[in-house]
């Protein structure tokens, strides 16, 4: 991606903590844009129950390093009267909104992968859809005005998977699954006011924690196919914001309203690559080394 092509542009990044949404905020800032980094860690005053160590102001610095401007703001996303009030600020201090990152998720704790989902915790079931469903709706639903009020944006529900294939896990599944369907049926609604939204997948992601898991760093990160093979696939989670930055500077988005994308095909199609050089495509990988068909 060549200039700032999102300069001027605001963007609120919804989970911007780590991982993906982290990757997120920060390649928009690098494309130039102003951008609200929300979570609930904050310095001095992690999340409830988070083990992990990141914070939105320190996401909210890199995108500033990077080149754009990074706004911290801690909300619980499924808090009606936070999200109301984030949105509220965002019109106060910017006077509009472009770009709307839903990547809200707090569900590794909860996934029982290998278990059948007769023999399932119902409480974690249903916890997993109030933090990575629920608070997509809320958020969504407070922050869609203003995209519709300026006649123009983009929402962006991070999913995981673009094929209807089965994700391992009942309800994980449900919840990756119905994100898409959200951004579809936004979509339908959000077209006549020039509003597009999309779902977008990374793939094998090079997360914070997928790093501490496997006991490496990003420097030496190769080392972690040793533990799991499919790993020398992986990507940064810049590479999925610079999937979103591209469709977000995109100005025939539209065409691409209602679908859902992959971090790999957006790649081959804007041509970007992750911030490592690599152009990795989880896609053409999964088809050759794990579901076993050839690609060409």
């Amino acid at each position: 991606m060549s200039g700032k092509p999102l300069q001027g542009k605001i963007a609120v990044v919804a989970g911007a903590t780590r991982g993906a949404g982290r990757g997120i905020a920060c390649m928009l800032g690098e494309a130039g844009a102003t951008v609200y980094c929300t979570g609930r860690s904050v310095r001095g005053a992690l999340a409830s129950g988070s083990a992990r160590p990141e914070t939105i102001e320190q996401t909210a610095e890199m995108v500033t390093t990077y080149g754009g401007m990074g706004i911290a703001a801690r909300v619980d996303h499924s808090d009606v009267h936070q999200v109301q009030a984030l949105f509220a600020r965002v019109q106060r201090e910017q006077g509009r909104l472009d770009i709307l990152v839903n990547d809200v998720w707090g569900g590794d704790e909860l996934t029982e992968w290998g278990a059948p989902f007769w023999e399932l915790d119902l409480d974690k079931g249903f916890t997993m859809f109030r933090r990575a469903v629920d608070t997509h709706i809320i958020t969504a639903r407070y922050g869609a005005p203003l995209l519709v009020a300026q006649g123009g944006g983009l929402i962006v529900e991070i999913t995981d998977g673009d094929a209807p294939r089965y994700r391992g896990n009942f309800f994980y599944d449900l919840v990756k699954s119905t994100v898409i369907r959200m951004a579809f049926a936004m979509s339908e609604e959000l077209r006549t006011h020039g509003v597009a939204a999309v779902a977008v997948t990374p793939g094998f992601l090079r997360s914070e924690a997928m790093l501490d898991l496997f006991g490496v760093t990003e420097a030496n990160w190769q080392a972690g196919a040793q533990k799991d093979p499919h790993f020398i696939a992986s990507e940064t989670p810049y590479f999925v914001g610079r999937a979103v930055a591209a469709l977000a500077a995109d100005p025939n988005v539209m065409r691409k309203s209602g679908g859902v994308y992959s971090s790999w095909g957006l790649s081959d199609e804007y041509g970007f690559v992750d911030i490592d050089g690599r152009q990795p495509h989880w896609g053409r990988y999964f088809a050759r080394h794990v579901e076993g068909f050839p690609t060409y």
